[in-house]
Order: structure tokens, then sequence, then C-alpha cells
């Protein structure tokens, strides 16, 4: 009877092991590529009716991914494409779901040819910005999907 038990949990253990690493994802992270110009479009954004927010978002972008630049090399274009802000009044049962902020990272060589492509999705708790009842947490609450879109593209592209 022990060994059964044990046979089947070790053959459960091996199934879960095996599920576990089908599922990882691993980050497909580029090889560090020289970065000699930046440039953020939050045009997208604006056309959704968000152009004050975009105007907001650009150089807050542009600020947290200058460290990326080396001087020469590559361009880095991100298109900030959507933000989205839930509704949020303190505590999680008030929430409906998380705030996100989407762009597109991509790496345009001398060339003028594209070298790599990166979707980013930064997801944070609208708690991310603070107390809820503070003037400026929408502010903040941008400033930190920002930092974590930023975060990603400097992931994604090697920095």
């Amino acid at each position: 009877m022990a060994e059964t038990m044990l046979a089947r949990r070790a053959f459960l253990i091996g199934i879960a092991a095996t599920t576990l690493a089908g599922c990882q994802t691993t980050a497909q992270t580029a090889p560090p590529v020289a970065i000699g110009a930046i440039r953020v479009d939050t045009g997208p954004l604006a056309a959704k009716g968000q152009s004050a927010t975009a105007a907001m978002i650009k150089p807050m972008l542009e600020r947290e991914l200058a460290s990326l630049r080396s001087g020469h090399g590559a361009t880095l274009q991100v298109t900030v494409t959507g933000l989205y802000l839930t509704s949020y009044a303190g505590g999680q049962a008030v929430t409906m779901g998380n705030d996100t902020l989407e762009s597109e990272a991509r790496l345009i060589g001398a060339d003028g040819r594209e070298i790599a492509r990166y979707p980013i999705l930064a997801i944070m708790a609208p708690s991310s910005g603070g107390a809820w009842y503070r003037p400026d947490v929408n502010q903040r609450r941008i400033e930190a999907l920002v930092a974590s879109n930023a975060q990603w593209i400097r992931r994604y592209v090697g920095g």
C-alpha cells in the first residue's frame, strides 16, 4: 500500500513538473543592442481622446528610458497604444481590475530595418499610486505604470 502511494505520488509529481516546465514563459530578451536615439510616440493614445495624458506620459517615458542611450546605434521607437485606469476608491473589494499601460517597443537599425519588436503590457494594482483620496493619485498611478513599462522595455532590449 505504501509503495503504491509513493509510486502514485512520484507519478503525480512527475506530471506536475512536466506541466510546469511546459507552462514556463521565458522572456525573449535580445542581446544588448547599442541605442543611439529614443523616440516615444503617444499619438495613438491621444487619438483615443487621452491627449492630456498622452502629453504627460511622453516625457515621463523618455526620462525612464534615457539610461539606455549610448550615443550611437539603433533607434528605440516606443509607441504607447493604450492606458486604462480602473475605478478605485481604496480596498480590493471596490476595484474593478488593474491599471494597464500598453506600448510597443521596436528597435530600428541604422539602415531603417526593424531589428526587433516587443509588445509591452504593464499591469499594476490601482493602489500602486498610494492613498486613493490624495488629489494626485491618478498621476502617481500613471507614473507607476510608466516606470513598469520602461522596466519591461529595458529587460527586452537588454539594457
